[in-house]
């Protein structure tokens, strides 16, 4: 049986539901990669437990974080915040041989690059109507719809979360660029790198919290065979300028039984590709 890249994310591996869906997360072949494009877990343990536990079911496996993974939750032992809990996050990855956003790139089957990317998010993609972070949050407190990130994803020791979204944008751009042009690339990160995903939320002023305008390019800038993301918990496949935009992920128990019921998919192919695309 050939190889194939997969991925997930937004495992949220605390709920009940959702473990023994991650449990079944299993390789077709000694050969398969998983992609994880974040939200494990909020419990800095939870999220190495079960990253290990993959990589010992898979060839390889590679992840981005998500915003749960960057909390500073109260029930976490671990208390460490923004860049401090991304670096320990990243070690202890590396420990257990799981590939980060810090690593050398890995290449698939020879042919394409896989970059896992660390980006967050600077406020950007405001809600209707407005035009300053201000009016957009102001929007989104009035309609209730405040991402929790508002109070537990710190950004120390940088002085808001979009001055750290510029410098991972600085640091991830200069490495995707030095990657040179001689392979494809499959981007992985949490938030989606061009704001086309958000346009079918329920609530439009939550993609202020999903990404920023500097990416939009990327996609075709980088030569993306495709792009994976999850944050949304919409999982489909949507086209922008010729490249995949995959969304890969499981989300909370509510949703994937009201849109799947007992069988949620896990695993998305991403190379090669399904069939649909």
């Amino acid at each position: 049986m050939s190889a194939t890249l997969y991925a997930v994310s937004d495992l949220h591996v605390a709920y009940p539901e959702n473990r023994p869906l991650t449990d079944r997360l299993r390789p077709a072949s000694d050969d398969d990669w998983l992609i994880v494009a974040g939200d494990v877990a909020e419990i800095f343990d939870e999220v190495t437990d079960t990253l290990e536990a993959l990589s010992k079911r898979f060839a390889k496996v590679i992840w981005a974080p998500g915003n749960h993974e960057l909390w500073t939750h109260p029930q976490d032992p671990v208390k460490l915040r923004g860049e401090q809990r991304y670096q320990a996050l990243v070690a202890a990855c590396r420990s257990i041989g799981v590939v980060t956003p810090e690593d050398p790139y890995e290449v698939w089957q020879g042919a394409v690059t896989v970059a896992p990317l660390f980006l967050l998010y600077d406020y950007t993609w405001r809600a209707p109507g407005t035009a300053t972070k201000a009016a957009s949050l102001a929007y989104a407190e009035r309609t209730g719809i405040v991402c929790t990130d508002e109070m537990l994803l710190h950004p120390d020791p940088y002085p808001s979360r979009e001055a750290w979204c510029d410098a991972r944008i600085a640091y991830t751009e200069k490495r995707l660029t030095d990657a040179g042009p001689e392979r494809p690339m499959v981007l992985a990160s949490h938030w989606p790198l061009h704001r086309h995903p958000t346009e079918i939320l329920r609530y439009p002023e939550f993609a202020q919290w999903c990404g920023t305008e500097r990416t939009a390019d990327w996609h075709v800038r980088f030569r993306a065979a495709a792009a994976v993301y999850g944050h949304l918990h919409i999982r489909r496949t949507t086209q922008r300028d010729g490249v995949r935009f995959e969304e890969v992920s499981l989300g909370y128990p509510r949703e994937w039984k009201a849109r799947f019921g007992a069988e949620p998919p896990l695993l998305r192919p991403i190379l090669p590709p399904t069939p649909t695309g």
